[in-house]
Parts: structure tokens; sequence; C-alpha cells
């Protein structure tokens, strides 16, 4: 018996050491943990129970019958992160380079099963060379297989996607459909055709970090919601953003405890500038309304005229969307509004509420935005809030012009509770534009064209650039002083704790793709 107990121990300490110490050495050189260090930090220490430790492939083609690992390169199994439940794979770079191909894919496969029965969130430490091209179809099997399960576990759990290395080919495809993309600065990189691809069929010289970086995909494409200085701090960032999100889609959010107090905000009635086409920083709004210290950004130096993330109000867990009135006077455009969009589904689909502030210029008018579809774009941002069945509040800040008033969580595609500032202006567009149109033949008349333009400027001003006409016909419930913004929202969320909103009978809506 006891011979049969060491070859257990044999064969586990064989599956621990991965593709060896000169493998493991290398890896640590380029400033990088290895699969089993990444999830002993993410985990909670001492909780994790792994699958498939034994897994070998069963390949004999191209020398791999005498590159056998146990294990095939991917460490999987579950945990906790806060005492929660969590499934975690990791790619062990050390083992084949990571390479997925048939078991190494069914071992992945296994635990997004495992998560999807069990309404746990799927967590993915992406580290690999791609496919294992000795393998062959089986392993763009592999890869299918995963895409398939990460559809079907879409906004039923939680996945969220870290790329810790390379990241190449249909590889890339896994992370883009999970909720959330982290990468590492300077060690890790995205893209579905290298620079050397490139290179041959377009002639453009391009490193691979420019190509498919941490920062590139951060602020050029918008794949990556959060970077990370190294992979201590990614895991910090990863642990973080759990504390935010339920387990399923069935769940809240973890509740934190809060005590109540004064919460009036002063410095708020005096935060928007006496020149309505001066800008300040919304997130000073934001801070100012949120619980201290609460808040984590989302796609921060992505589309930075619109500012999404998550925060807590007295304790509980809300989705943030703003327009940015300091990048581009917050205007909406193509890229905006793709990103407030897929964060708005991302907190109806689990549960969030949703709490948004308002100053929107309108919509980036240019042929680069028509031509590039800014109908089709703006309609998506649309879709997702009058789609949305979370507790919804808005608050007006200053302006709210145009379709954009409408598409920014209007009352009339649903809001729930929406507040307006004094210093809001609620109209069709400015008053200077306004009274262009509007008086046009008789400000050409005119004595003096500029004084009567100025005229009938400040009195279209006077008529629609305030609340007042939205409030008298109910369209805002509201107008308060900004200091009492935060009471307001904590009594409106409280309201709409138990709120229930059914949509109509359907297999599923065609938002604008």
């Amino acid at each position: 018996m006891n011979e049969k107990f060491e070859e257990l121990e044999n064969r586990t300490a064989k599956a621990l050491e991965g593709g060896g110490a000169a493998r493991i050495e290398a890896q640590h050189s380029k400033g990088k943990l290895t699969a089993r260090e990444r999830v002993g930090l993410l985990l909670d220490e001492g909780s994790f129970q792994e699958i498939g430790q034994l897994v070998t492939h069963r390949s004999t083609a191209f020398g791999l019958d005498k590159q056998v690992f146990l294990g095939d390169g991917v460490v999987t199994g579950f945990g906790t992160i806060d005492g929660r439940l969590v499934y975690v794979f990791s790619q062990d770079f050390t083992v084949l380079g990571g390479s997925l191909a048939e078991a190494h894919a069914a071992k992945i496969a296994r635990i997004m099963d495992l998560a999807l029965k069990n309404g746990a969130p799927v967590i993915g430490l992406n580290d690999s060379g791609g496919a294992r091209i000795q393998e062959g179809v089986v392993s763009l099997a592999g890869y299918a297989d995963i895409f398939y399960r990460n559809v079907r576990s879409s906004g039923v759990v939680p996945q969220i996607s870290a790329i810790l290395g390379p990241c190449a080919g249909g590889a890339v495809y896994s992370p883009a459909l999970t909720d959330f993309v982290l990468m590492t600065e300077g060690t890790s990189y995205m893209f579905v055709t290298g620079p050397n691809v490139v290179k041959t069929v377009t002639h453009e010289e391009v490193s691979s970090e420019a190509l498919g970086g941490a920062s590139t995909h951060a602020s050029k494409s918008g794949v990556a919601h959060f970077t990370a200085a190294n992979e201590l701090d990614a895991i910090r960032q990863l642990r973080r953003l759990m504390s935010y999100l339920p387990s399923n889609c069935e769940e809240d959010a973890p509740l934190v405890p809060y005590q109540e107090g004064n919460e009036s905000r002063p410095l708020l009635d005096s935060i928007i500038p006496a020149n309505p086409n001066q800008p300040y920083d919304i997130r000073e709004v934001l801070n100012a309304v949120i619980d201290p210290d609460s808040s984590m950004e989302v796609h921060a130096e992505y589309a930075r005229n619109m500012v999404i993330g998550f925060a807590r109000v007295a304790g509980q867990v809300v989705g943030c969307v703003a327009n940015q009135p300091a990048v581009l006077a917050g205007v909406l455009d193509i890229d905006a509004s793709i990103k407030a969009a897929r964060f708005v589904r991302f907190c109806d689909a689990f549960n969030i509420p949703l709490l948004v502030f308002v100053d929107v210029p309108g919509f980036l008018p240019g042929t680069d935005q028509e031509w590039r579809g800014i109908i089709n774009h703006g309609a998506k941002l649309l879709y997702a809030f009058s789609e949305a069945t979370v507790p919804r509040i808005t608050v007006i800040t200053r302006k709210a012009y145009g379709g954009a008033y409408d598409v920014m969580n209007s009352k009339h595609i649903g809001a729930d509770m929406n507040y307006a500032w004094p210093t809001a202006e609620i109209a069709v567009m400015g008053a200077k534009g306004a009274a262009e149109i509007i008086f046009k033949g008789e400000i050409a008349k005119a004595e003096d064209p500029q004084a009567k333009w100025k005229e009938r400027e400040l009195e279209y001003q006077h008529r629609f650039a305030n609340p007042y006409e939205a409030a008298a016909r109910g369209y805002v419930d509201e107008v308060i002083r900004p200091s009492e913004t935060r009471s307001r929202i904590i009594h409106a969320l409280r309201m709409l704790r138990n709120k229930v909103d059914h949509m109509p009978k359907r297999k599923h809506g065609n938002i604008p793709l």
C-alpha cells in the first residue's frame, strides 16, 4: 500500500513542477509569475482545490509523445475570494508554451460547466502561445468549445479574463466574450494577427507592444477594461473587482455595512462653473456622492468623454455612468456610446442599480462619426438603457440637449427617478444655435443683427435653458440643490430595492450591433 501512496506523491510532485526549474526561472526572468503562483495569490490562502492535475494529452504526432506533462499546461480548479466561491484556470507558459489543445481545453471547459451549474464566477489567467499546431484541428475545436461556454455563461455568471502574457490568434476571442479584460503593462499583448503577418500583408512595421499591448488596448481599441503595472497589481485589482460583483444573475452584489450620518455635500453647490461653456471634472461630483474611496473606474483611458465604473452608495454597489465635460465637453460619440452601453448591459444582467449623471451637449458631429455609424452605435446606448430593468436614477447637472438627453437614461426610456440641479439646461439645443434657427429671418432684417440675435438668445435661454419646463411636465421628478444629491439617491435606492419590471415575452431583442 505504501508503494501506491508513494506513486501518488511522485505524480503530484511531478505535476507541481510544471515545465521544470529552467523554464520556471525563464518565466521569472520576464517579470512573470508561474501559473500556480498566480492562483495562490488570487485565491484566499489554502482555499484552492485543483481539478485535473494528472490530465495529459494523448497525441503522438510531431514528437509530442516525448513531451508529456501532467496537467497539460493549465492549472484548473476552484477556491474562494473573500470567502466566496470562484472557479479559475491559469495557463502555464512553462509547459509547451501554455498552448491550447484537446486535453488543455477540456480542463477549462470542465470548470466552466461547473461554474454555470453552481452559479459562481470564472476567472481566466491567460498566458499562452496559442493553439498547439501539432494537434491540428482538435486545437481549433478546443477553442470553439470554450467560446460556446463563454456565450452560454454570459449574463449568468461573471466572467473575467486577465491577460498575463501572450494571447494571439483565436485565443483572443474567449477574453473578448467575457465581461472584463485586464492586461499587464509590458508583459502581455493581444492581437488576431501578429507583427510579422501585419508586415507581410500591409507592409507596416509595428512591435507586439504597439500592436496589441496593454496601453494600446486600454486607450485605442477599448479591448482592455483595466491595466496593471505588474502581476501583483493585476491580482489585487481582480480581487477588488470581485467585491463589486454578485456570484450570479440570481443574486445581488455584496453589501458593505454602512453607518448613516450627515449626507449633505455643500461643496457640490459651487461645483458648476458660472460660464456654461467652462469644463469641470465629473469625477469630483461622483466622488462627493458615493461612499468615500469606493469607486473602481472601468475603461479609464478609453473614450474619456464618458466615465463609467463601480461604486457604493450607503454600502450598496451601483454602476455609475456619467458624461465627462472635461473631455470633448462630454459629447456622445461612437466610442463613448459603445463603452457605456456594454457597461449598462452588464449592470442590468447582474442586478446592479444604475446611477447616471448627465451633462451632454449632444452627439459629436462630422463625417467621420456619420460614416463610421454613429447612428447605430448611439442606438446601442439607447437600447441598453431602455432594456435595463434594474433601479435607474438620473441626475442632470447641466446640459441635456437634443437626442442625447433622451439617450442618457431619461424618464421617457424608463428611468425610475430623475433629478435635476438648478443649473440644468434641458432643451433641443443650446440657446445660441436655437435663436439662430428660430429667429433667422427676424435677425437678418434687424438694424443690429448681432444685438437682435443676443436678445433672442436670452429669450430662448430664459424659456428653455433651465430644468423647470421639464419639471412642469413631470419629465424631471425634482429639482434639487446639488448638496442634497447624495441624500436623495440614498433614499431613492432604498425605495427601489424591491423593484420588479418584466420585459415582454420574447426570445431576445435585436440590439443594433
